[in-house]
């Protein structure tokens, strides 16, 4: 698939954000999705990615399960759509907007409190 423009990827994101379960889209509070290129190296290294290991988005904040009766006021949650590995891995625009989606409900998996094997245990991972 040839290169998408940032803002034809934004529309994939949004494309598979409004395919989400509508519970899924409920649930998302003081949540902020973004849309970059690819991971920096820190990102890559908090991710415990190997030097060939792919990535394709990220989470960060305080998950809802974690969150007490202090917890607000705060900055915004945030999930991170990186695009170049859904380029590199899917061959068609169909095919990114369905990894887009597996991707977000990943992450919004995070945000809910769930761990990685949580995550993987539920097909997921």
């Amino acid at each position: 698939m040839a290169r998408m423009t940032v803002e034809e990827f934004e529309e994939v994101v949004l494309q598979a954000l409004e395919r989400l379960p509508e519970q899924f889209r409920d649930a998302l509070h003081n949540l902020d999705i973004e849309v970059r290129w690819r991971p920096s190296l820190r990102e890559r290294r908090r991710a415990g990615l190997h030097e060939r290991g792919s990535l394709f988005g990220t989470y960060t904040g305080i998950p809802l399960t974690h969150r007490g009766q202090s917890y607000n006021m705060a900055l915004p949650d945030k999930i991170i759509i990186y695009q170049e590995t859904h380029e590199r891995f899917c061959p068609t625009r169909e095919d990114m907007v369905r990894q887009a989606e597996k991707t977000l409900l990943h992450e919004i998996g995070h945000y809910l409190g769930m761990s990685e094997q949580r995550l993987r245990d539920l097909g997921m991972g």
